[in-house]
């Protein structure tokens, strides 16, 4: 099978992003496009997906989507199994690049930084709002180990589903926090004739340098 897409392409017509009309901290930038995206959105987009990658016990990088469930100038933070490959290929090599894709207002935002745990009682807080359904299938699962079908998950699933009527669901201690803190956030606007805007900030010691990157 072959399949030709090379006549796929879309032409950008946004707005420029220029160095003169950005803030000094990548934060606020980021704020402002994610405040955008949103308000471009007429249906229930998950606009705080993005793609995780890290470096896999094989050596070779793993790139799979999370949610990402808060932000600020400490970094960005998402929850997960800190035994999945991407929880073990965290402890191993730290380094990770998250990445978002908002294709109504034609952006991507790319970031570096080092992920580390977060606190517990930050894991448990969350852990707590999160609905029931969603926090049985946080205990059940041995995330990315191998299980003998969809049957065997659903059964546990009910089993527990049950036992917690009448008992408190506990967070697990396999489960929960990861913040990534930057230090190279690149924002990418999509321009006419692919002579797309790129500035990318790294912080040297605690100050953010802007750069413009070739298209």
């Amino acid at each position: 099978m072959n399949i030709d897409l090379s006549d796929y392409r879309k032409n950008y017509k946004k707005d420029a992003l220029l160095e003169t009309k950005v803030p000094e901290e990548p934060l606020k930038l980021f704020h402002e496009w994610f405040k955008e995206e949103k308000k471009s959105c007429y249906n229930n987009d998950e606009i705080n997906a993005m793609s995780i990658s890290s470096i896999g016990e094989d050596g070779c990088p793993e790139t799979r989507i999370v949610l990402l469930k808060e932000y600020s100038k400490n970094g960005f933070t998402f929850y997960t199994n800190y035994y999945s490959f991407k929880g073990r290929a965290i402890k191993n090599n730290p380094k990770v690049c998250i990445s978002f894709y908002w294709r109504n207002t034609d952006r991507q935002v790319i970031v570096k930084g080092s992920a580390s745990k977060v606190k517990k009682e930050k894991s448990d807080e969350y852990f707590y709002k999160r609905p029931k359904g969603h926090q049985i299938g946080s205990l059940i699962s041995k995330q990315s180990s191998i299980i003998y079908s969809r049957k065997f998950l659903l059964d546990q699933y009910n089993e527990w589903n049950k036992f917690f009527n009448k008992n408190t669901i506990k967070r697990p201690f396999s489960w929960g926090g990861y913040i990534v803190k930057p230090y190279k956030i690149e924002f990418w606007q999509g321009q006419e004739n692919r002579l797309h805007d790129r500035l990318i900030y790294i912080k040297k010691e605690e100050k953010w340098i802007i750069y413009r990157l070739s298209p």
